[in-house]
């Protein structure tokens, strides 16, 4: 999608913008070895180019992106939000406003942490401000920029110690806007993985302050407590920790090849009434990856129900998986109530060298 069209739109905007931009030139330098490349350096790559064509003070050369943002789509936008990034910290506030007006159209969220790293409090001062404006995009860039773990993002050390985020939170935890709230659920469940008291506590007392939308956000932002099967979280939620049983579990086939699917069937049964949360991992060893299986609602206990799953070994670029012993789990309500092993066989079928 980084290609010779978005580097075109791109061209045209700034052309509009500034009628003495270099176009044939910006987009010449731009497409030259661009194919080949990846995703983020592709955005670098055009980014490097939009540099070269715009030899400006930064102030001056940022007016002209800002007057062109409305022209821009995530794809010819996002090399603009890099060039800020990485050209324009020496300014804070004409960097911060260009990020706004990019954002509605190519978020900034990636290019705003260096600005957060170098200027933290009045950098994090500014998006205080972005959480009130009317524009859902710079609310939710203020909710989304200052992530924990912001995935594809730069770490920025003092945004993992809760505290200085929780004003944007609370601001922002019942938006109108479900792309906002998304993120902010996001952000909690970021806080989470380092910090699961604070988050705990946190939406404990968004659920006593209400909101026409806490539940929702409350139970996405748990996702990854609940997948630990941590108690206090599965508390929260209204489950049992540890209730449930698992009366039967069995699989299709003893065996699947790398590429295939492993197949299961499980009855379950409730040790209490309300919640029973549902995971699955499938372990092997120095691994245990753990999945969603499902969540059922029990009248009491002793209400049974029967699921269905097939899990999926297709080969993907982010992820081993060599041929095996394995075992299954079912996790019912945070704890392991059933395991059945299994094996991963090579694509064609065979098992690895010394598996009987």
């Amino acid at each position: 999608m980084i290609n010779a069209h978005s580097v075109s739109v791109l061209a045209d905007g700034l052309a509009a913008a500034w009628p003495a931009f270099p176009h044939a030139r910006f987009t010449s330098q731009a497409l030259t070895g661009l194919d080949g490349l990846e995703l983020k350096a592709r955005v670098t790559h055009v980014s490097t180019a939009l540099h070269d064509a715009l030899p400006l003070p930064y102030p001056q050369a940022a007016a002209y992106v800002r007057e062109c943002a409305a022209r821009l789509n995530m794809w010819s936008g996002w090399p603009a939000t890099e060039h800020t990034a990485a050209r324009g910290l020496g300014h804070l506030d004409a960097a911060m406003e260009t990020l706004a007006a990019l954002t509605p159209y190519a978020t900034g969220e990636f290019a705003v942490r260096p600005y957060l790293e170098r200027y933290r409090d009045d950098a994090i001062k500014i998006m205080y401000g972005w959480a009130e404006s009317p524009d859902e995009h710079l609310r939710r860039l203020a909710s989304e920029g200052s992530r924990p773990r912001l995935p594809w993002a730069g770490r920025v050390g003092w945004l993992m110690t809760p505290g200085p985020t929780l004003p944007l939170l609370d601001r922002l935890r019942d938006d109108p806007s479900e792309y906002v709230r998304r993120s902010v659920a996001n952000h909690v469940n970021d806080l989470a993985k380092d910090h699961p008291e604070v988050a705990l506590e946190l939406l404990a007392g968004w659920r006593a302050a209400g909101g026409s939308h806490v539940e929702r956000v409350l139970r996405h932002a748990v996702r990854g407590l609940l997948r630990a099967g941590h108690p206090e979280a599965l508390t929260l939620v209204g489950a049992t920790p540890g209730s449930g049983a698992v009366d039967k579990l069995s699989l299709d086939s003893p065996t699947v090849a790398v590429g295939g699917k492993l197949s299961f069937t499980v009855t379950v049964r409730a040790g209490a009434a309300g919640p029973v949360l549902l995971k699955y991992a499938v372990r092997r060893a120095g691994s245990r990856r753990v999945f969603h299986l499902g969540q059922r609602d029990a009248g009491g206990a002793g209400d049974t129900f029967t699921l269905r799953k097939s899990h999926s070994f297709r080969p993907v670029t982010t992820r081993d998986e060599p041929p095996g012993e394995r075992e299954l789990d079912v996790i019912v309500n945070g704890r392991v109530a059933a395991t059945v092993p299994f094996t991963l066989t090579g694509a064609g079928g065979l098992r690895p060298e010394g598996v009987l």
